[in-house]
């Protein structure tokens, strides 16, 4: 199957959703309401803007300079791509994997935004007022500029592109890093795929990546069965293999930076913690879906929330997928940034966690890149005031992000659709068959 007969099946093969002007408008209203609301930023200050162009203006002829910089690791030589959903306007990571005996070496690249951002300008004192971009379905408020975020900084295929790596040997056995290399580079993309092109892409032999595909497949496999076998909580057990493949990289590349910050140097940083459920709330949770129609929690998984949830969710007949998911969000306290790592994060079962992979749209993760490049906190930073802040930038996107789901469905329109088919206003329409107002089924979402 070629990725054009593979693109053709899928929501994005099918062109943007369409609503006619009047529908438009109710949108941008709705849009407005909520950004007022919750005080999100629509537009750029002019400043920020102006900063943002004078940064870029010859980005060629810069990264040639940064390759003969000593701290700059020349990794254009590596087959490397991106996964991302069909709607995606920035790309802050890329991979590429090798094999190396019984071993693995992976390498996790991730947009230099820093070298772009910095503190001291209005455009990182832009980003720590946002706290992470916004991503409404069919609508995107960007925390970085979007020349930064949709082209300069962003990974995109077939452009040499400053990055930060992270390079880990993976023990063929243990899955455990044998080592751990964290380093300015420059990277080359070969492929920007969506999920369901990387999908195809697995399944056909002589297809270009599909080797490589294959490999990372195998490992990510491998550390996904494991995670879930240490007591990581997988609410989503049937997702595809392209999803798993970044899903697994980038918790095994936040796991090594985080490793580097706590254990190696011993710095403060933004840490990502989830404090657990009481006992008596997993009890609830487990006893809701155990009520469930055609569901059983097996018996031996009781004593472990985590793995009794992934257990059940696995023998679950689907339509019953939602409200166990449903169950266990109800009494999950919200993750959170802290500048003290201990308590670590209880749905993923790691002792300490910390974000590293989207500096193009999260601010924890941006931070996190210049202390671990600079070995210290930016001047003027509270960490701890700023992990607050970030939390609730968040949680403020999350609601308006819900808010406006609920919206689009009471106005006719299948959020999923919006969000990876897009929207085209059609002037005038001479038949209601040239619209999509039709309301669907939205998929779940997996608990992060």
């Amino acid at each position: 199957m070629t990725d054009e007969q593979a693109q053709a099946g899928t929501a994005e093969g099918q062109g943007p959703v369409r609503i006619d002007e009047e529908l438009a408008r109710h949108l941008e209203n709705k849009r407005e309401e909520l950004f007022e609301e919750f005080e999100l930023r629509d537009s750029f200050p002019g400043e920020v803007l102006r900063e943002a162009e004078e940064r870029t203006t010859d980005i060629e002829t810069e990264i040639e300079a940064e390759l003969d910089e000593p701290y700059r690791t020349d990794c254009r030589d590596l087959t490397t791509c991106t996964i991302d959903p069909a709607d995606a306007q920035d790309f802050d990571d890329a991979i590429s994997v090798r094999k190396e005996g019984d071993d693995y070496r992976l390498w996790v690249h991730i947009a230099d935004v820093t070298h772009y951002v910095q503190p001291g300008t209005a455009m990182w004192e832009e980003a720590l007022e946002r706290g992470n971009t916004v991503y409404l379905p069919g609508y995107t408020m960007h925390m970085l500029p979007p020349t930064l975020a949709e082209t300069v900084c962003s990974l995109v295929p077939g452009e040499d592109r400053l990055a930060h790596t992270v390079e880990m040997k993976i023990d063929g056995e243990t899955l455990s890093n044998e080592t751990i290399d964290i380093y300015k580079s420059v990277v080359h993309s070969d492929e920007r795929l969506t999920y369901s092109e990387a999908e195809a892409r697995l399944d056909e032999p002589d297809a270009p990546l599909h080797d490589e595909l294959t490999l990372v497949h195998e490992l990510a496999d491998r550390l996904h069965e494991q995670r879930k076998a240490d007591g990581s909580l997988v609410l989503n057990p049937r997702r595809d293999r392209a999803h798993t493949i970044i899903e697994e990289c980038m918790l095994k590349a936040n796991k090594a930076v985080t490793h580097e910050l706590q254990w190696v140097r011993g710095l403060e940083a933004m840490f990502r913690v989830h404090p657990q459920p009481t006992p008596d709330e997993w009890d609830e949770a487990l006893r809701e879906i155990q009520d469930l129609d055609g569901v059983s929690v097996p018996g031996d998984s009781w004593d472990d929330p985590r793995k009794a949830v992934n257990a059940t969710l696995e023998e679950a007949p689907g339509r019953q997928l939602d409200q166990i998911q449903w169950a266990v969000m109800k009494v999950m306290p919200r993750a959170k940034y802290m500048s003290d790592p201990f308590g670590g994060h209880h749905a993923l079962n790691f002792e300490i966690y910390g974000h590293f992979t989207s500096p193009i749209r999260r601010l924890s993760d941006l931070v996190n890149h210049w202390i671990i490049y600079q070995n210290e906190t930016p001047e003027g930073v509270v960490l701890a005031e700023l992990c607050d802040h970030a939390s609730d930038r968040q949680k403020a996107a999350e609601t308006c992000e819900r808010i406006y789901k609920d919206f689009l469905q009471e106005v006719g329109l299948d959020p999923h659709a919006v969000n990876n088919r897009g929207l085209e206003v059609v002037e005038d329409p001479d038949d209601e068959a040239d619209l999509d107002r039709t309301a669907g089924e939205v998929s779940p979402e997996a608990f992060n």
